[in-house]
């Protein structure tokens, strides 16, 4: 069965997240009902990643196999037609490299997380950064984002719904830049915990409001208890920016 890779960006706002649930819309059901009034048939379409409720992705990576091969601008054109109205679109389908799989063949993920930092609410972007009106210290945040780059147990970071099987991760980068009104807290790693990019967004805005020092990061990681992190949060500032693969993936 030919197998092809595919390129999506999303609106997470409105949709339970990338995986079919019972509750709601997801990213994987409005696409699989796409393929299958493209091709009458009943598949499976696996996602890199698993976006939670409400975040969105610029260049998640799934994979499909069909019963037979089909033009790859054929299978874009008439998906993105099958999935309107949905704030889903396919940006590219091509067919996949030989033993390439959209989740076990990922080396790293990269995920953008949008903090607002001004007095005035969004109106353009609402529903895609963290609104937060007080002043924020980038520069406290970023000493403080410093402690969670590495090998750590995570605990304190994960979500007691996680399915993981064990805290233990490699956070690649951890990084705290500001462009204009926003500050931008860009992580990367192989894998990651649930909710743990929105638990350490959290913990780096009370170091940014000036009610953590930066290196009470450092404590509360190493208390490996999520009672001792910053608050989760909102969805509406995530984003799932890319999946890296070898070069010749």
């Amino acid at each position: 069965m030919p197998r092809y890779k595919l390129t999506i960006e999303y609106g997470g706002t409105g949709l339970v997240g990338w995986q079919r649930q019972a509750n709601g819309l997801s990213v994987q059901e409005a696409l699989e009902t796409a393929f299958e009034r493209f091709c009458g048939e009943r598949l499976t379409v696996f996602g890199a990643g698993r976006t939670d409720a409400g975040v969105h992705a610029l260049a998640q990576v799934a994979h499909v196999d069909l019963a037979r091969e089909a033009d790859p601008e054929v299978i874009r054109s008439a998906i993105n037609h099958h999935l309107r109205p949905h704030a889903i679109s396919v940006l590219d389908a091509a067919p996949a490299p030989p033993g390439f799989d959209a989740r076990l063949s990922a080396r790293s993920r990269r995920y953008l997380y949008r903090i607002l930092n001004r007095r005035a609410p969004p109106a353009l972007e609402r529903g895609r950064v963290w609104h937060v009106a007080p002043p924020l210290d980038a520069v406290a945040m970023r000493e403080g984002a410093r402690h969670l780059v590495g090998h750590h147990d995570f605990s304190t970071f994960r979500d007691s719904l996680c399915q993981a099987k064990s805290p233990v991760k490699t956070l690649d980068v951890l990084d705290v830049t500001t462009d204009g009104e926003e500050i931008h807290i860009a992580a990367r790693a192989r894998s990651f915990l649930h909710h743990q990019v929105r638990n350490m967004a959290g913990t780096l805005k009370l170091v940014g409001l000036g009610q953590w020092r930066p290196d009470d990061v450092a404590t509360a990681l190493a208390a490996c208890d999520r009672r001792a992190g910053g608050p989760t949060a909102p969805a509406e500032g995530l984003a799932l920016v890319a999946v890296d693969y070898r070069e010749d993936q």
